[in-house]
């Protein structure tokens, strides 16, 4: 055989040898599948077998568990069938009771009633006896001895009442008249500032003997052309190392005091110098009405006040009542009213604002028709000032009536300011003039015998006939003086009316 034909031989030999053993290994590896298939078949078996045992038993309790309950309900059944018949017998129970309740309120209310009418009866009995034997008593109806009683009840009330009154408004009086001398006094010397009176004559200190002579200027030409442009008297000799510029009309005044203040400060003194310092003076006017204005707010407490109330205040200070400068009572106004204010309780601001304000119109009275009170009212409206400060400026003299507490404080801030030792001058005729009309006044008033002013006019005690006035009229008619003399008067503060009564009584033994 051909070597060849023996590889080959040989070759398939071998293929043959390993698909035999790959025959036999796969069906050992089937044998062992079908073994482990057995073996969890009959695993399986085995599980399901114990799975139904297992249900089985289950099944036994609920059946055990069903026949528990269905007893269990039966007995719940029993018991609520016997609940109910319970409830049942105690609601019947209940209405019974109600029923038997019901019937007894009512006996007991028929009971009641009767013993009521039967008490009424013989009360009205006992009434109808004891008035017939009051009536046959007294010898008075019933009608008559009712109205009796009623008079001398309302008799006794009346009087009651009236020196129930007496009392009240004495304590009152006493209480208010004392906080009233706290506050006033308290706001006095919290301010207690110098006397505004407004002067009439400046005086300007001179820096040399050589100065005198320039202001004269050669044969007077300077000091006559000086007086004649201002209309200012200048005199120059009456007190050493001074000048001084009187004059009436506070303006002229001191356009003259800042024109010859340049001209000394300046050194030349001529006609002409003199006419160009009283050209500038005119016209720094507005710039003083403004600075005077400003320096019055700060001193007087105010804030946001509009440029042109601060503009026309500002031309106050040149203004004067009863020799009183405007702007400084204004400020001393606006200082009292603020005290008073924080005493009392009330707005200081609102106070303090419209005290400073009240006078505003007394710079545009010359310009604007009307009462100065209306004119600043109506101006501090137009600027945006609250109603409170408008009605306090509009009632400071009662054209209008006082719509706050804060204006009747303004009222009282005006009065002390005005009335105060050394604010106003007063000429003697004057002075006078006004006590005898005070005086004259209060006498007309029936029952007064005889009437003194007294406290420089700031009271006046009033001596009545005891015989035509008697003691319960004696509020009465001081209320009726006070009101006529604030109807009839003009006059600065307050006046106090003080009525006197007194009886004598007079004998002889012989």
């Amino acid at each position: 055989m051909e070597p060849g034909a023996i590889v080959t031989v040989v070759g398939l030999l071998g293929a043959c040898l390993v698909a035999l053993i790959l025959v036999l290994t796969a069906r050992r590896e089937a044998d062992l599948h079908r073994r482990g298939a057995s073996e969890d078949v009959a695993q399986i078996r085995d599980d399901a077998r114990a799975m139904l045992a297992d249900a089985e038993r289950r099944e036994r309790r609920v059946a055990d568990r069903e026949r528990e309950l269905a007893n269990e309900r039966g007995e719940l059944t029993a018991l609520e069938r016997r609940t109910r018949a319970e409830a049942e017998a105690l609601a019947e129970s209940r209405r019974s009771a109600a029923r038997e309740l019901d019937k007894a309120e009512r006996a007991a209310a028929r009971t009641l009633a009767d013993a009521d009418r039967a008490a009424n009866e013989r009360l009205a009995e006992a009434r109808e006896k004891a008035r017939a034997e009051l009536e046959s008593v007294s010898g008075l109806t019933h009608d008559d001895a009712l109205a009796e009683l009623t008079r001398r009840i309302t008799d006794q009330a009346v009087d009651a009442a009236a020196a129930q009154v007496r009392r009240t408004e004495a304590q009152a009086r006493r209480t208010a008249e004392a906080r009233a001398r706290r506050i006033v006094s308290t706001a006095v010397q919290r301010v207690a500032v110098a006397t505004s009176a407004q002067p009439v004559v400046a005086i300007l200190p001179l820096p040399s003997d050589e100065m005198k002579g320039r202001i004269i200027g050669k044969e007077g030409r300077n000091i006559r052309h000086f007086e004649a442009l201002t209309g200012v008297n200048v005199l120059v000799d009456e007190t050493p190392d001074t000048v001084v510029l009187s004059c009436f009309d506070a303006e002229r005044r001191e356009v003259a005091q800042v024109a010859l203040e340049a001209l000394m400060a300046d050194g030349r003194i001529h006609p002409q110098r003199i006419e160009a310092a009283y050209a500038e003076a005119l016209a720094g006017a507005d710039d003083r009405h403004v600075a005077a204005g400003h320096d019055a707010t700060e001193r007087a407490g105010i804030d946001h006040l509009h440029s042109e109330l601060v503009r026309t205040m500002g031309r106050l200070r040149l203004r004067s009542s009863y020799g009183q400068n405007v702007l400084e009572h204004l400020v001393e106004s606006a200082q009292i009213a603020a005290a008073i204010a924080a005493e009392v309780g009330a707005d200081v601001a609102v106070a303090r604002r419209g005290a400073f304000l009240h006078d505003l119109g007394k710079a545009l009275t010359a310009e604007v028709p009307g009462t100065h009170a209306a004119v600043g009212a109506d101006l501090a409206r137009r600027l945006g000032e609250s109603d409170a400060v408008v009605n306090a400026i509009a009632a400071h003299h009662d054209e209008v009536p006082p719509a706050t507490v804060e204006a009747v404080l303004v009222q009282a801030a005006d009065a002390i300011s005005a009335s105060r030792p050394g604010a106003r001058r007063q000429e003697i005729d004057q002075y006078v003039e006004r006590m005898g009309e005070l005086e004259a006044l209060v006498a007309a008033h029936d029952g007064v015998r005889r009437a003194l002013a007294m406290a420089a006019g700031r009271e006046v005690r009033v001596v009545v006939e005891p015989d035509e006035v008697d003691d319960r009229a004696l509020p009465q008619l001081a209320s009726s003086i006070a009101k006529h003399i604030e109807a009839d008067l003009t006059y600065p503060g307050e006046i106090r009316v003080t009525v006197v009564r007194e009886l004598r009584a007079s004998a002889t033994a012989g």
